[in-house]
């Protein structure tokens, strides 16, 4: 592992998330994580590194002290990836730091007889390097590995997410169901 890039990352992030404005920290954020991950260094230790059965992996690399963000590593194995979902209300940046991604972004367009009305607004494939800011309330997506071998991807988000609102396709629309969000045991 690269502690010294790892440290220079988190100095970065500390300076971008002083900015009060959600748009210009996520453009700060963005701008961190392209750069670090476009440096060509792998920084990421090991252990973060490794898939888990069943089940994309979510673990915690840092968490700010003072509670302003947190920077997860998310490791995604063949055909694993989430259900539609938000961010509890946090702006998040997302990178690809090794594979690809296919990121699909979906707008709500109402709430009919207590069920959400979603359609699919866009669809990215992220390759590593490239990352994408999330800002409630356009923060409604699906996240894939979009090829056979595993994709690592960095999360920043705007405090530490330990839930989020998923919504379950039923007929009708989408049921939302409040999940409950733990940490992946390192390999």
């Amino acid at each position: 592992m690269n502690h010294a890039r790892v440290d220079e990352m988190i100095r970065m992030l500390d300076d971008a998330v002083e900015r009060q404005e959600v748009h210009g920290c996520c453009t700060a954020v963005k701008n961190t994580l392209e750069t670090i991950v476009n440096s060509g260094e792998d920084f990421i230790p090991a252990e973060f590194l490794k898939p888990s059965p069943g089940q994309y992996s979510r673990r915690l690399l840092h968490l700010d002290p003072n509670h302003r963000y947190s920077v997860l590593v998310m490791v995604w194995d063949k055909d694993q990836g989430t259900s539609l979902h938000d961010h509890a209300g946090m702006w998040c940046v997302e990178c690809v730091y090794r594979g690809r991604i296919k990121v699909t972004s979906y707008a709500c367009t109402g709430i009919k007889a207590g069920l959400h009305q979603f359609h699919p607004e866009l669809e990215v494939f992220a390759t590593a390097g490239e990352a994408g800011a999330l800002i409630p309330p356009f923060d409604h997506h699906v996240l894939a590995n979009a090829d056979e071998q595993p994709a690592v991807t960095l999360h920043v988000y705007g405090g530490e997410m330990l839930w989020c609102d998923a919504f379950v396709p039923v007929e009708g629309g989408y049921k939302m169901v409040k999940r409950e969000l733990a940490y992946t045991a390192q390999a």
